[in-house]
């Protein structure tokens, strides 16, 4: 197959979005292929939240288009939505119910009309997913009692319960130690491949960008738009980041996996 005939499984088209007078996106497009990883970067007040409630239709844009497999996703009901994108989100509340239960609400979009209780086949597709995620063995613990990184991985395993197009992650490893940074990163991965999933993935860390996406979107905080758009080596050179965070950085090949790795220049250093 060639690219020209492969169908994006989310194209995002002229999308422009502005709150109480102020511009926060503009002309925003970009397209998302099957079995991508697309990370989203950018400096706080870039937009990239926003970019990511509007793709959720937790924001109307004020025009522009956002298509998920060629629907129109205005013209979707939340139902409908959730069928095809589910959505982690950076901080995963503490919820007075256990694992398994909070997996199981993943399902509740495909429930049939008058349907009170999960089938035997959501049950069997949750206990997949949280097998898959390594979280099976909490599946009984109350969300209440276990650690963050946890929490989240049950966030990732509910999500994938929803068995969608596309994985959308708002700062997934916010919080976290660099242990379960790695842990998170690499179970996506992971999934990517044994799932065929696509993910949208909004990263504050570079170097974790650069290390795990397929490809990379820069936004400006200065002009509301896509700075710079490719893969890790195309975006993260040191002009391009110099220019769009404003920071000294030098950028320097990882010596262990080739990917850019982002070196901050400490200005206050005296040796320097």
């Amino acid at each position: 197959m060639t690219s020209k005939n492969i169908k994006p499984v989310l194209n995002v088209k002229s999308l422009n979005f502005g709150y109480k007078g102020a511009s926060i996106l503009k002309d925003i497009s970009f397209c998302i292929n099957p079995e991508e990883f697309v990370a989203v970067i950018g400096p706080n007040g870039s937009g990239k939240t926003t970019l990511i409630k509007t793709i959720l239709k937790h924001e109307i844009p004020d025009s522009g288009t956002i298509q998920i497999l060629e629907n129109d996703i205005s013209c979707l009901s939340s139902r409908d939505l959730a069928m095809h994108i589910s959505a982690v989100m950076q901080a995963i509340d503490p919820t007075a119910m256990k694992v398994r239960d909070y997996v199981l609400l993943g399902r509740m979009p495909f429930f049939r009309k008058y349907q009170f209780f999960e089938t035997r086949q959501d049950l069997d597709i949750a206990q997949k997913y949280m097998e898959l995620t390594g979280i099976a063995h909490l599946a009984d613990s109350q969300m209440t009692q276990i650690s963050g990184g946890e929490r989240q991985l049950c966030a990732i395993a509910k999500a994938l319960t929803q068995e969608p197009d596309l994985l959308v992650l708002d700062e997934p490893t916010s919080h976290l130690d660099i242990t379960h940074q790695k842990t998170i990163l690499d179970l996506i991965t992971t999934l990517k491949k044994e799932l065929s999933l696509t993910i949208l993935m909004v990263l504050h860390d570079l170097n974790l960008a650069a290390e795990y996406a397929d490809r990379l979107i820069l936004l400006s905080k200065e002009t509301k738009t896509i700075f710079s758009s490719g893969t890790p080596e195309d975006v993260l050179t040191q002009n391009h980041i110099q220019t769009v965070y404003r920071t000294q950085i030098k950028v320097e090949p990882n010596p262990v996996t080739g990917k850019p790795w982002i070196f901050i220049i400490n200005d206050m250093n005296p040796h320097e």
